[in-house]
């Protein structure tokens, strides 16, 4: 059994290029691809935190890599993509992780943070796929993870422009699994539910919206976000190999009920 396992879920030797993944739900999958056997490649804009999650991933047994870079800037994601091509090996698999959060009532919402938000949670995703997957293509062969959300689905108020965003994740995974099958590439995507994250601290925090959100979620809590792990290790493997185009939701059946 453990052969058809490593087979099905293992990633020996394989580069993992995961974005935002420093802290919170990118880490958590860093180390999990890590524990599956990928050299993964640790990032973000801060040298410091990338570096000291390198090192603390090494300590664990990991094999990690540093890349430092702005994933809202093509020019530094091409760079980034040339040197981890030529320094730690050609990226076989990429999560794109990184994003962030900016609240606020629609009618006030500045046309600047609207911009800025955009580009960090979708215009990002097209700007690493792009850079990375012209070497998949070449390779003909690759694995694509985007992080969208239940916010894909889902609407709630004071946060219609990261809804926007994480649906336009959504519908790009989509394109991208259309345009790239052909070459060998699958593209998928997981939308987590309400996890405990840096994100979300405000709302963790807040006592009401823990009692709503545990209420309105048949699984009755927060998730952790080592539950996102193997459903990461899941779309980055053999064990996904006839599935493209995918959004997965990991989010407790939220998604399932009114």
């Amino acid at each position: 059994m453990s052969g058809l396992i490593d087979r099905l879920f293992g990633l020996s030797g394989a580069v993992a290029l995961v974005t935002g993944s420093s802290a919170g739900i990118g880490l958590a999958l860093a180390r999990g691809l890590a524990g599956a056997g990928a050299r993964v490649v640790v990032n973000g804009r801060t040298r410091s935190a990338v570096d000291a999650t390198v090192e603390a991933l090494r300590a664990g047994g990991a094999d990690a890599y540093a890349s430092v870079f702005d994933v809202t800037e093509p020019a530094q994601v091409a760079d980034a993509a040339r040197r981890i091509e030529a320094e730690a090996g050609p990226i076989e698999v990429l999560v794109n992780n990184a994003g962030i959060q900016r609240r606020g009532p629609l009618e006030d919402y500045p046309e600047d943070t609207w911009r800025e938000l955009m580009t960090a949670n979708l215009d990002s995703v097209f700007y690493v796929s792009k850079a990375v997957a012209r070497g998949m293509i070449a390779r003909k062969s690759g694995r694509i993870v985007n992080i969208a959300s239940v916010q894909a689905e889902l609407a709630r108020a004071n946060i219609a422009p990261y809804t926007a965003s994480k649906g336009g994740v959504k519908m790009l995974t989509k394109g991208m699994a259309t345009d790239w099958g052909r070459h060998g590439l699958r593209v998928n995507a997981i939308a987590p539910g309400y996890f405990r994250t840096e994100l979300n601290k405000a709302l963790v925090e807040d006592e009401k919206f823990s009692l709503w959100l545990t209420g309105r979620t048949p699984m009755g809590r927060w998730g952790d976000v080592e539950e996102l792990v193997g459903a990461a290790i899941f779309l980055a493997s053999n064990a996904s190999s006839f599935v493209n185009g995918h959004i997965l939701y990991v989010d407790g059946g939220i998604t399932a009920c009114l």
